[in-house]
């Protein structure tokens, strides 16, 4: 066992570790940034895999925007910070589909592999890996963003207490009240 493979189990055992925190913990913002720590240990495996690109990608989609989102919209909505109580559910049929996938995936590569070595193709230059996205990967690139945009939005929507009351239009802020007050200074 060599060094690269004990750094490979131990940033995969952070992986798990930080990802079974996210689905267990009652904290939503704890939830956020254990997912933080999971996506970055999944970085570290992919530079110890040599796939740098990925790694740096993982980095500056997933940990850099995705949890940053997540992390806004949490804030702009005013989710409840501390401890949640409807956030408490039996975790016996999570973990027994959990197991069961993952039982069920380890037997699928188990008998796709049959303890095989494969070789590894030879390393892709920038040429070839641009190449490669720019032909076959640039839409779900372009659905990811319009996704990650759409979100953004949602999360403003929500945290702008006018919109979607009855009665709270542009008009109806400006309207005095029988005191002679307009609604904004009422509330």
């Amino acid at each position: 066992m060599t060094g690269a493979d004990v750094l490979l189990l131990a940033l995969g055992a952070v992986a798990v570790g930080s990802g079974v925190l996210v689905v267990t913990t009652r904290h939503l913002v704890r939830a956020g940034l254990y997912l933080v720590v999971c996506l970055g240990a999944l970085a570290g495996d992919y530079l110890v895999l040599t796939a740098e690109l990925v790694a740096w990608v993982q980095v500056l989609i997933y940990v850099g925007a995705v949890v940053v989102l997540l992390l806004f919209a949490v804030m702009l909505t005013r989710a409840p910070i501390g401890a949640s109580d409807d956030l408490d559910r039996p975790g016996w049929p999570a973990a027994l589909i959990g197991g069961g996938a993952g039982l069920g995936l380890a037997a699928l590569l188990v008998d796709a592999y049959r303890w095989t070595a494969v070789a590894l193709p030879e390393a892709g230059t920038a040429e070839r890996i641009g190449g490669e996205i720019f032909r076959s990967w640039v839409l779900p690139f372009e659905v990811l963003s319009v996704l990650l945009l759409s979100a953004l939005v949602g999360a403003v929507i929500l945290s702008r207490p006018d919109i979607g009351r009855p009665g709270a239009g542009p008009s109806s802020a400006a309207r005095p009240d029988p005191a002679g007050r307009s609604t904004e200074a009422a509330r």
